[in-house]
């Protein structure tokens, strides 16, 4: 009978499950799909605070896991690392509201254009046309399409104009002083 005994020379002992419910960067590098070094500039940016064991190597525990996974998420919806970084140091809801609102808006934004492109594209797979330009429902769609451009385009410029006039600046862009105010 013969036995065979395997040995894997390339296995380290920070990278596996060493201290009982933590992991090694590898480990947890290698869970999410990403490169060890992910992890290390994400530590020097502030976003990850790993323990140490006795001989300095990084253990992550379960709330490392979950703030990887968080950072991963935000970072999907748009959000930098720097805000990121804001959001998770802050644990009032008005600074929080105040960092996410913007980017809200922001995805939301980009959420209505991209149901705009595939009602679009999804106008030219339904044409029974030959010509694309020449179908009725298609021709109707890009219209809407031109339509909200032009009206966004308008809102755009109605609302600049209500900002300079209610933010008087000279032509310098210095404020102006209002009458009676000393200068």
């Amino acid at each position: 009978m013969d036995v065979m005994l395997r040995l894997n020379v390339g296995m380290k002992s920070s990278e596996g499950d060493g201290d009982a419910g933590t992991l090694g960067i590898g480990a947890l590098a290698a869970r999410f799909g990403l490169a060890t070094h992910v992890l290390r500039h994400w530590e020097a940016m502030g976003l990850l605070h790993p323990a140490r064991d006795a001989g300095g190597r990084r253990r992550y525990g379960a709330d490392d896991l979950t703030r990887v996974a968080t950072i991963l998420i935000l970072k999907e919806a748009g959000l930098g690392l720097n805000t990121i970084r804001i959001l998770s140091a802050t644990v009032d809801r008005a600074t929080r509201h105040e960092i996410l609102h913007p980017t809200a808006e922001e995805l939301r934004s980009r959420i209505a254009a991209a149901q705009a492109s595939l009602e679009l594209i999804e106008g030219g797979l339904n044409c029974e046309y030959e010509d694309v330009t020449q179908c009725p429902g298609y021709r109707r769609l890009l219209a809407e399409r031109i339509t909200e451009r032009i009206t966004e385009r308008i809102t755009e410029r109605i609302t600049e104009r209500i900002t300079e006039r209610s933010d008087p600046r000279s032509p310098a862009g210095e404020p102006v002083a209002e009458a009676g105010a000393p200068a």
